[in-house]
């Protein structure tokens, strides 16, 4: 698919995943950052530099990170259930005050960027509407379905040992991980009431070529757009750390996303 790149504004550059996404985001009405909790590209340092970049770009930014599924997911990797819910909360803990010290910084007032739980969104009438529609889609549209446990691999992809499958339980929460994550992708506008919206992530998602393929299916709305936003060339990159925590051995492997 033909990509166009968005001018870098200070030391990032947006890549909008097709010419409408592009207009999408010169409209510059808002922006979704998605943040995820133990991955270290996420450093309080860049997220101050995503919110000066959004500040610059766009009229609002919400900073939303990932508080859904986290504890589960560590307990379906091995951890104990206390464990797991501990783990959680010292990520969750770690990440919420990264990403809110960076938006009090770049907006103090907080009239144009935000810094949103994922779970603070469920609450939406349009949000609640477009998950029940996806966990339908799960088990009746064969593309969707492809898409997500393709990236449900790619979460557990050095996760496991060598040769062993995932497991039911393993399988099942990337699942609702996913989905719990999906509709930003798809309607963002309705969600936030927000004339239009570009999800901005620093890494390609097999979501997208669903979302923007042509013909019928699951497809974002048309005001919604999807840019992969990464630090501009000659800034040092660490983009290593998973989703659930740092690369440091097996056992503490968390899941990118």
């Amino acid at each position: 698919m033909t990509q166009a790149t968005l001018a870098p504004a200070e030391t990032f550059h947006l890549t909008p995943y097709t010419p409408h996404c592009r207009v999408i985001a010169e409209e510059g009405d808002h922006a979704v950052i998605g943040v995820s909790s133990g991955n270290s590209f996420f450093s309080a340092q860049r997220l101050h530099g995503l919110a000066r970049w959004g500040m610059e770009n766009f009229h609002q930014v919400d900073f939303v990170y990932t508080d859904l599924h986290v504890a589960d997911m560590f307990e379906a990797l091995g951890y104990p259930p206390d464990d797991a819910r501990r783990k959680a909360v010292k990520n969750l803990r770690g990440v919420r005050a990264k990403v809110t010290n960076a938006v009090q910084e770049a907006d103090p007032s907080g009239d144009r960027v935000r810094a949103r739980p994922m779970s603070a969104l469920t609450l939406a009438p349009a949000y609640q509407r477009i998950h029940t529609r996806i966990q339908g889609l799960l088990e009746t549209d064969q593309e969707f379905r492809a898409a997500c446990e393709q990236l449900t691999a790619i979460f557990l992809d050095g996760k496991l040992a060598p040769g062993e499958a995932a497991s039911a339980r393993q399988t099942q929460v990337c699942l609702d991980y996913v989905c719990a994550e999906a509709p930003l992708f798809l309607d963002t506008p309705a969600i936030l009431d927000v004339p239009s919206s570009v999800n901005c992530y620093h890494q390609a998602l097999p979501l997208a070529d669903v979302l923007y393929a042509r013909g019928p299916g699951l497809r974002a709305s048309r005001n919604q757009g999807h840019g992969i936003l990464v630090p501009a060339e000659g800034e040092q990159r660490d983009d290593r750390g998973d989703g659930l925590g740092d690369r440091t051995d097996r056992g503490d492997q968390g899941v990118r996303l």
